[in-house]
């Protein structure tokens, strides 16, 4: 059984014992946190929401916050001596799939 759901302007496709890194939520570790935008389910056959699925959640305890790895910017224009370099690192949340209700 999968779910595909909508979080952080991303879609996520699940299955339940599943850990993935999502956009930072703003919840503590050890929590329980419910995903109400579920954009498909399948168990034997799929279920396509409109443009979610009716009374679909997905549960997912929160194991904790991290940072992405570096991402270089550099800014660079020829002949005028104009370059620019910038980090940035991407806040996520790591969650763990529990459970899948549809």
């Amino acid at each position: 059984m999968y779910a595909i759901i909508a979080t952080g302007g991303k879609q996520y496709k699940v299955a339940e014992g599943d850990i993935i890194k999502v956009e930072k939520l703003g919840v503590e570790a050890g929590e329980t946190f419910t995903f109400d935008q579920v954009l498909a389910v399948s168990d034997s056959e799929l279920k396509v929401g409109n443009p979610t699925v009716a009374g679909a959640t997905v549960e997912a305890s929160v194991i904790g916050d991290g940072k992405a790895k570096k991402v270089i910017v550099y800014k660079y224009k020829r002949k005028t001596g104009y370059h620019k370099k910038n980090g940035h690192r991407q806040q996520y949340t790591a969650v763990k799939i529990e459970k899948i209700n549809a």
